[in-house]
């Protein structure tokens, strides 16, 4: 016999968006040695600056080698270290995370909560907040992990508030009263509202407007404010960063015990790996049961080292967040780019690591059963690993949410050849059934030969 949380599918993984990477796992594309695979565009990682966490650590070999002033302080960290945190560690994060926000917000050490990553973050904040059948209010579309992220151990109800293209996805006080009533029509207690900020899957920042909108919704209605950060330090386009703790401040609420952050370096720095993660908060009670908490998942003593004497460099964060920025915009420039010669537009972004693609001209029908077909080919056949908005929760069929910083430019170019030759191949209407499918897969086996034979070229130009 085993637990009922074992046996039940509530875990939240059975959706289109993790099936996806099963289905890349199976196949991977590589440039040289799998061609034809599948490319992971489901998957948001910053791999685009590895180069100059890379540099710092050859500039500073002590630091990887457990050395403080030629002296080692192998045995202080090999040691249990006190879940509070090193305290050189949080105060570069602090900075850090100001830095990150204009310095507009000033970051209190004791008000920290380190964890194991944002999602145990976010699962953390839910512990504290709710019991099992309360709910959290979170603009739709979201991050299709916050299903089991938010639920699944928890027992929390998430409740939709719908957003709409029409108006590029903003916050409504409208959809907020809509969402609220919904939940009390359900029989669930609402609890508080959650965001991302930046908006993960549509890579928009949240506008000063709608932050207050949300203070003043969430003051009214005595609930809670829960603000996920992780891509703050993403922003690389207008309008700039605004957090909610900046906002709160502006209204006199920044003391407010019943507001909440979350950040994590796993975007910002591309470091999800280290898995560092944090809850900020004035409510004291919050910060003392989530600092008890977070013994189930501790940040090694090394990686708070490591981290502790990079993020303390202010030089390195300083040129780090401005090159990265800067790297990141070029990047959606190229995807947006390549998606407009294929005929394909998307919601306009300003920060993250995709883009929300609108792809319903290419729907067989306005159905979420057409876009299931449509992402399925994609995957299948194009071998492109993209999320489909219903997995985000999104209203409208169609749309789809595309990374681009987990790869190569040269990976890139071939998911955008392959996207247009595929569009192509679909609107042309005056081929149908086999034919099409024939034309399709000849352009396909053509675009891998020429991807070849140019990376071969290349190996050959390279040995010379």
């Amino acid at each position: 016999m085993l637990s009922s949380k074992v046996s039940s599918e509530s875990h939240g993984q059975d959706s289109s968006y993790f099936l996806g990477w099963q289905e890349y796992e199976k196949n991977p594309f590589h440039e040289t040695l799998n061609p034809s695979g599948i490319v992971q565009m489901g998957l948001a990682e910053n791999q685009l600056s590895f180069d100059l966490i890379e540099t710092w650590l050859e500039e500073h070999p002590e630091v990887l080698g457990l050395k403080k002033n030629e002296e080692s302080v192998f045995r202080r960290l090999a040691l249990f270290q006190d879940y509070h945190g090193m305290p050189a560690f949080k105060d570069a994060l602090a900075k850090f995370m100001a830095k990150i926000r204009g310095n507009k917000v000033k970051f209190d050490t004791s008000k920290m909560v380190l964890t194991a990553g944002s999602t145990s973050a976010n699962e953390t904040v839910m512990f504290c907040l709710a019991d099992p059948g309360d709910a959290f209010l979170i603009p739709a579309p979201y991050y299709p992990g916050f299903d089991r992220d938010l639920k699944w151990r928890t027992g929390v109800e998430i409740v939709p508030i719908h957003c709409v293209s029409s108006n590029g996805y903003k916050i409504t006080k409208v959809a907020l009263e809509e969402a609220y009533e919904r939940a009390h029509k359900l029989n669930l207690n609402v609890k508080g509202v959650l965001i991302t900020n930046p908006s993960n899957p549509l890579g928009t920042s949240t506008t000063r407007e709608e932050l207050d909108l949300l203070l003043t919704f969430t003051s009214s209605k005595n609930i809670h404010m829960v603000s996920d950060e992780i891509y703050s330090g993403t922003v690389f386009d207008s309008p700039k960063f605004t957090s909610v703790l900046e906002v709160a401040k502006d209204k006199n609420m920044d003391l407010d015990k019943k507001i909440h952050v979350v950040y994590s370096v796993s975007k910002d720095l591309g470091l999800p790996g280290f898995r560092v993660g944090l809850i900020y908060s004035n409510n004291e009670e919050v910060v003392s049961a989530a600092t008890k908490m977070s013994s189930f998942g501790l940040i090694s003593s090394q990686t708070q080292h490591l981290l502790a004497n990079l993020l303390s460099d202010e030089r390195f964060t300083t040129n780090y967040l401005e090159t990265n920025k800067k790297r990141l915009r070029e990047r959606r420039d190229k995807l947006v780019m390549g998606l407009k010669k294929a005929g394909i537009g998307c919601l306009k972004s300003n920060a993250g690591l995709f883009c929300w693609v609108d792809l319903r001209h290419l729907l067989k029908s306005n159905t979420f059963e057409s876009e299931h077909s449509l992402w399925t080919k994609i995957v299948c056949e194009v071998g492109l690993n993209i999320s489909p908005g219903s997995s985000c929760h999104c209203d409208e069929p169609g749309w789809f949410r595309v990374c681009f910083a987990n790869m190569s430019d040269q990976t890139l170019e071939v998911a955008m050849e392959r996207v247009k030759y595929f569009v192509e191949a679909t609107e042309m209407s005056s081929y149908g059934g086999h034919r099409k499918r024939t034309m399709w897969d000849s352009r396909r086996k053509s675009l891998i030969n020429k991807w070849v034979s140019k990376l071969s070229a290349g190996n050959c130009e390279s040995e010379r």
